[in-house]
Protein backbone atom coordinates (compact mmCIF):
# COMPACT_ATOMS: atom_id res chain seq x y z
CA UNK A 1 0.00 0.00 0.00
CA UNK A 2 1.64 3.38 -1.11
CA UNK A 3 1.73 6.21 1.74
CA UNK A 4 2.11 9.56 1.20
CA UNK A 5 3.27 12.70 2.39
CA UNK A 6 2.06 16.58 2.72
CA UNK A 7 5.52 18.21 2.14
CA UNK A 8 4.31 21.60 3.41
CA UNK A 9 3.23 19.94 6.50
CA UNK A 10 6.72 20.09 8.46
CA UNK A 11 5.99 16.99 10.32
CA UNK A 12 4.75 14.87 7.76
CA UNK A 13 7.73 16.29 5.54
CA UNK A 14 10.00 15.30 8.17
CA UNK A 15 8.68 11.43 7.89
CA UNK A 16 8.03 11.32 4.67
CA UNK A 17 11.80 12.58 3.60
CA UNK A 18 12.86 9.43 5.85
CA UNK A 19 10.14 6.87 4.81
CA UNK A 20 11.31 7.90 1.45
CA UNK A 21 14.66 7.47 1.96
CA UNK A 22 14.70 3.93 3.58
CA UNK A 23 12.19 3.14 0.24
CA UNK A 24 14.88 4.16 -2.18
CA UNK A 25 17.67 2.05 0.11
CA UNK A 26 15.32 -1.33 -0.57
CA UNK A 27 15.08 -0.87 -4.13
CA UNK A 28 11.46 0.53 -4.11
CA UNK A 29 9.91 3.59 -5.89
CA UNK A 30 8.76 7.54 -5.06
CA UNK A 31 7.39 10.11 -6.29
CA UNK A 32 8.90 13.59 -5.64
CA UNK A 33 8.16 16.83 -6.67
CA UNK A 34 10.55 18.91 -8.81
CA UNK A 35 11.30 22.45 -10.34
CA UNK A 36 9.66 21.16 -13.71
CA UNK A 37 6.62 18.03 -12.70
CA UNK A 38 6.90 15.58 -10.97
CA UNK A 39 9.40 12.47 -10.94
CA UNK A 40 9.27 8.81 -10.20
CA UNK A 41 12.35 7.90 -9.43
CA UNK A 42 14.70 4.78 -7.74
CA UNK A 43 18.25 4.19 -6.38
CA UNK A 44 20.77 4.85 -9.41
CA UNK A 45 22.67 2.17 -8.44
CA UNK A 46 20.02 -0.84 -8.08
CA UNK A 47 19.44 -2.52 -10.99
CA UNK A 48 16.07 -3.97 -10.30
CA UNK A 49 14.56 -0.56 -8.90
CA UNK A 50 15.40 1.14 -12.33
CA UNK A 51 13.75 -2.00 -14.10
CA UNK A 52 10.89 -1.55 -11.77
CA UNK A 53 10.17 2.01 -12.71
CA UNK A 54 10.57 1.02 -16.31
CA UNK A 55 7.73 -1.28 -15.77
CA UNK A 56 5.69 1.47 -13.69
CA UNK A 57 5.88 3.94 -16.30
CA UNK A 58 4.92 1.23 -19.34
CA UNK A 59 8.65 2.64 -21.16
CA UNK A 60 11.40 0.27 -22.57
CA UNK A 61 15.13 0.58 -22.09
CA UNK A 62 15.36 2.30 -25.59
CA UNK A 63 15.05 5.52 -23.63
CA UNK A 64 16.90 5.05 -20.30
CA UNK A 65 16.20 7.17 -17.35
CA UNK A 66 17.86 10.54 -16.46
CA UNK A 67 19.91 10.77 -12.93
CA UNK A 68 18.99 13.46 -10.74
CA UNK A 69 22.15 14.59 -8.24
CA UNK A 70 21.60 16.76 -5.00
CA UNK A 71 25.14 18.72 -5.38
CA UNK A 72 27.71 19.45 -8.43
CA UNK A 73 29.97 17.93 -6.44
CA UNK A 74 28.76 14.61 -6.98
CA UNK A 75 29.16 14.66 -10.81
CA UNK A 76 33.40 14.12 -10.16
CA UNK A 77 32.80 10.25 -9.54
CA UNK A 78 29.67 10.09 -12.02
CA UNK A 79 31.32 11.36 -15.50
CA UNK A 80 34.19 11.13 -17.67
CA UNK A 81 35.76 13.88 -20.28
CA UNK A 82 33.39 16.60 -18.55
CA UNK A 83 34.92 19.73 -20.53
CA UNK A 84 35.29 23.21 -19.13
CA UNK A 85 32.41 24.30 -21.07
CA UNK A 86 30.27 21.99 -19.19
CA UNK A 87 31.10 23.18 -16.05
CA UNK A 88 30.24 26.68 -16.99
CA UNK A 89 26.84 25.67 -17.72
CA UNK A 90 26.57 23.55 -14.36
CA UNK A 91 28.30 26.79 -12.63
CA UNK A 92 25.62 28.94 -14.63
CA UNK A 93 22.20 26.94 -14.51
CA UNK A 94 22.61 24.14 -11.71
CA UNK A 95 20.36 23.78 -9.19
CA UNK A 96 17.87 24.41 -12.54
CA UNK A 97 16.27 22.94 -15.22
CA UNK A 98 19.27 22.05 -17.47
CA UNK A 99 19.90 18.61 -18.19
CA UNK A 100 23.40 17.43 -19.38
CA UNK A 101 24.10 14.24 -21.31
CA UNK A 102 27.56 13.15 -20.28
CA UNK A 103 30.25 10.63 -21.04
CA UNK A 104 29.57 8.53 -17.56
CA UNK A 105 32.24 6.27 -15.91
CA UNK A 106 32.67 3.07 -16.95
CA UNK A 107 33.61 1.67 -13.96
CA UNK A 108 30.18 2.44 -12.69
CA UNK A 109 28.05 -0.52 -12.02
CA UNK A 110 24.50 0.97 -12.88
CA UNK A 111 22.11 -0.31 -15.46
CA UNK A 112 20.02 2.92 -16.82
CA UNK A 113 18.60 1.49 -19.95
CA UNK A 114 20.44 1.52 -23.38
CA UNK A 115 22.75 4.31 -22.73
CA UNK A 116 25.57 3.65 -24.81
CA UNK A 117 27.98 4.51 -22.43
CA UNK A 118 26.11 8.31 -21.42
CA UNK A 119 23.68 9.57 -18.87
CA UNK A 120 21.64 13.11 -18.67
CA UNK A 121 22.01 14.12 -15.60
CA UNK A 122 20.98 17.06 -13.67
CA UNK A 123 20.44 18.94 -9.98
CA UNK A 124 16.58 20.46 -9.70
CA UNK A 125 15.68 23.06 -8.14
CA UNK A 126 13.54 21.80 -5.48
CA UNK A 127 14.43 21.94 -1.85
CA UNK A 128 12.03 18.38 -1.45
CA UNK A 129 14.04 16.62 -4.33
CA UNK A 130 17.75 17.98 -3.10
CA UNK A 131 16.93 17.03 0.35
CA UNK A 132 16.30 13.34 -0.42
CA UNK A 133 19.35 13.29 -3.18
CA UNK A 134 21.60 14.68 -0.49
CA UNK A 135 20.38 12.04 1.83
CA UNK A 136 20.12 8.83 -1.00
CA UNK A 137 22.82 9.80 -3.40
CA UNK A 138 22.19 9.61 -7.27
CA UNK A 139 18.52 8.60 -8.42
CA UNK A 140 17.35 7.41 -11.49
CA UNK A 141 13.95 9.89 -11.90
CA UNK A 142 11.82 9.89 -14.92
CA UNK A 143 8.35 12.20 -15.22
CA UNK A 144 5.79 10.29 -12.97
CA UNK A 145 3.20 9.74 -15.75
CA UNK A 146 2.44 6.29 -17.54
CA UNK A 147 4.10 6.81 -21.05
CA UNK A 148 1.92 8.45 -23.42
CA UNK A 149 -0.13 10.49 -20.71
CA UNK A 150 0.67 13.97 -19.94
CA UNK A 151 3.69 14.28 -17.23
CA UNK A 152 1.89 15.32 -14.03
CA UNK A 153 1.89 19.25 -12.42
CA UNK A 154 0.52 17.70 -8.79
CA UNK A 155 0.69 14.55 -7.16
CA UNK A 156 -2.74 13.24 -7.32
CA UNK A 157 -1.94 12.89 -10.84
CA UNK A 158 0.85 10.93 -10.39
CA UNK A 159 -0.44 8.99 -7.52
CA UNK A 160 -3.70 8.35 -9.90
CA UNK A 161 -1.51 7.24 -12.91
CA UNK A 162 1.30 5.21 -10.58
CA UNK A 163 -0.79 3.71 -7.82
CA UNK A 164 0.34 1.25 -6.26
CA UNK A 165 3.72 0.96 -8.20
CA UNK A 166 5.15 3.41 -5.66
CA UNK A 167 6.02 3.05 -2.17
CA UNK A 168 5.88 6.47 -0.95
CA UNK A 169 4.68 10.20 -2.70
CA UNK A 170 6.14 13.41 -1.79
CA UNK A 171 2.99 15.44 -2.21
CA UNK A 172 4.68 19.22 -2.51
CA UNK A 173 2.18 20.78 -4.30
CA UNK A 174 1.44 21.95 -7.79
CA UNK A 175 5.32 22.44 -9.46
CA UNK A 176 5.53 25.56 -11.31
CA UNK A 177 4.38 24.09 -14.91
CA UNK A 178 5.11 21.10 -17.55
CA UNK A 179 8.02 22.80 -19.27
CA UNK A 180 10.83 20.45 -19.66
CA UNK A 181 14.27 21.00 -18.95
CA UNK A 182 16.63 22.01 -21.75
CA UNK A 183 19.01 19.23 -22.56
CA UNK A 184 22.25 19.95 -23.85
CA UNK A 185 24.90 17.35 -24.78
CA UNK A 186 28.50 17.43 -23.53
CA UNK A 187 30.16 14.61 -24.68
CA UNK A 188 31.56 16.28 -27.94
CA UNK A 189 33.97 18.92 -28.15
CA UNK A 190 31.16 21.49 -28.43
CA UNK A 191 27.95 21.49 -26.77
CA UNK A 192 24.79 20.50 -28.78
CA UNK A 193 21.45 21.55 -27.32
CA UNK A 194 19.29 18.63 -27.99
CA UNK A 195 16.07 20.44 -26.65
CA UNK A 196 15.39 23.26 -25.94
CA UNK A 197 13.45 23.76 -22.53
CA UNK A 198 12.45 26.38 -19.88
CA UNK A 199 15.85 27.38 -20.74
CA UNK A 200 16.26 29.21 -24.23
CA UNK A 201 19.28 28.92 -27.03
CA UNK A 202 19.91 32.62 -26.33
CA UNK A 203 20.09 32.08 -22.02
CA UNK A 204 22.83 28.92 -23.19
CA UNK A 205 24.89 30.74 -25.51
CA UNK A 206 25.23 33.43 -23.25
CA UNK A 207 27.19 30.98 -21.10
CA UNK A 208 28.52 28.82 -23.77
CA UNK A 209 28.48 31.16 -27.43
CA UNK A 210 29.22 28.37 -29.46
CA UNK A 211 26.54 25.66 -28.53
CA UNK A 212 25.72 23.99 -31.57
CA UNK A 213 21.33 23.15 -32.18
CA UNK A 214 21.14 19.78 -33.00
CA UNK A 215 19.41 18.84 -36.75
Amino acid sequence: MARRYDCNDATDRTTGLREAASAVRRGELVVLPTDTVYGIGADAFSSEGVADLLDAKGRGRNMPTPVLIGSPNTLHGLVTDFSEQAWELVDAFWPGALTLVAKHQPSLQWDLGDTRGTVAIRMPLHPVAIELLTEVGPMAVSSANLTGHPSPEDCDAAQEMLGDSVSVYLDGGPTPGIVPSSIVDVTGGTPVLLRAGTLSLEELRKVVPDLEVAN
